[in-house]
């Protein structure tokens, strides 16, 4: 009798645990990340329910693909793995498997319900330039991108999109915890931000600021990327500082300070007029380097697939929140624009070697099936 109790009462707790399943959103993230062809290629998920990760999914098979032809958008089964006590699955890619230079998507997708979660893999050569944008504080006109769609500070778009242009790797980054990590997406998808990695703390952090340093500086060390410019707020100054970037290549949101006037450049004027600045300086002194740029067929975040995205060279409209028709081409556009100019999907070239790589969100997310 006691053990037809015991049962009847596992029996409804597990219902009761279905049940609660049943009514939570997953909050499934895997890691955006960096690697070298020749270093270790492992890709990072945690599979959680609820917006503040209520439910942690342990225990159960998760199934790892890439897609290791990005134009052909199909996904290759790479190994089932299973979730630990935290939720977590990590995967090393094998080195008969190891993926060349380029951009690869990720998807990992749970067994039992077939929820799944997507990110990238980069694979870089040594040497590659990047410029790193820090997220809170100096692309939101309003103080916390948690709000209700804050407006982006004018001319923020834009800035991220000429540094793309010319064929820099763009890293966003941020203190805040993986588990925000669809809201934060979402809105850098909403207004059209250019693609770019995006890098989390692991769970609420004491100190946010070292992470951040720690984890640029392995970039640095580990996967031999250099950092040409960075932005971000007050804060980040001595992020980047740490890191041995000079005063010239920090860019800070803000009003000035005489406390770091020496300690970085102040964008006092905002964003559209620093775009025309660094529009002059590049066509001034054009850069000469023997690093490594990627060839990119720019895109945003969140741009809707299309089947001939790739062959036929479609024009993007580039906004800051909604598209709009495209206007005429005019032989100058104005830098102090709202909104960004539209733009071929043509590739431009780099300095030095060129790595040519296809990096297009859209056509991962929507129009395909689950695997």
């Amino acid at each position: 009798m006691e053990q037809h109790n015991e049962r009847r009462s596992l029996c409804l707790i597990l219902h009761c645990f279905i049940l609660s399943l049943q009514n939570v959103t997953s909050n499934h993230r895997v890691n955006d990340v960096i690697a070298t062809e020749d270093g270790t290629q492992t890709l990072v998920g945690r599979f959680m329910y609820g917006p503040l990760d209520m439910v942690t999914l342990t225990g159960e098979k998760v199934d790892v693909y890439l897609m290791t032809q990005p134009q052909s958008g199909r996904w290759v089964h790479f190994d089932t793995e299973v979730t630990n006590s935290n939720g977590r699955v990590s995967y090393t890619i094998p080195d008969s498997k190891k993926l060349p230079v380029g951009v690869y998507p990720i998807k990992m997708v749970v067994k039992g319900d077939q929820t799944n979660t997507e990110a990238f893999l980069t694979v870089l050569p040594r040497g590659m330039e990047c410029v790193v944008f820090s997220i809170d504080g100096s692309f939101a006109a309003s103080v916390s991108i948690m709000g209700s769609d804050p407006k982006v500070r004018p001319g923020a778009v834009d800035v991220v999109r000429h540094w793309q242009d010319l064929g820099f790797l763009i890293i966003y980054i941020t203190g805040r915890p993986d588990m925000q990590k669809q809201r934060v997406v979402s809105w850098l998808s909403q207004h059209n931000f250019p693609q770019g990695m995006i890098f989390f703390s692991e769970g609420l952090v004491h100190d946010p600021l070292r992470q951040k340093t720690i984890f640029l500086r392995n970039l640095m060390q580990e996967c031999h990327i250099k950092i040409n410019s960075a932005y971000g707020s007050m804060k980040d100054i001595s992020v980047y500082s740490m890191l041995g970037l000079s005063p010239g290549q920090i860019y800070i949101v803000g009003r000035p300070s005489k406390k770091y006037q020496n300690q970085c450049q102040f964008l006092s004027e905002g964003y559209a007029v620093h775009l025309s600045s660094l529009q002059f300086g590049h066509r001034a002194r054009p850069k000469k380097s023997s690093s490594v740029r990627m060839v990119l067929r720019k895109g945003s975040f969140g741009l809707s697939a299309k089947p001939d995205f790739l062959c036929k060279r479609t024009h993007l409209r580039r906004t800051m929140s909604v598209q709009q028709p495209e206007p005429p081409v005019t032989p100058n556009p104005k830098p102090e624009r709202a909104q960004s100019q539209p733009e071929s999907d043509k590739e431009h070239g780099g300095g030095g070697r060129g790595v040519h790589s296809v990096w297009v969100r859209g056509a991962v997310h929507r129009g395909d099936t689950t695997p």
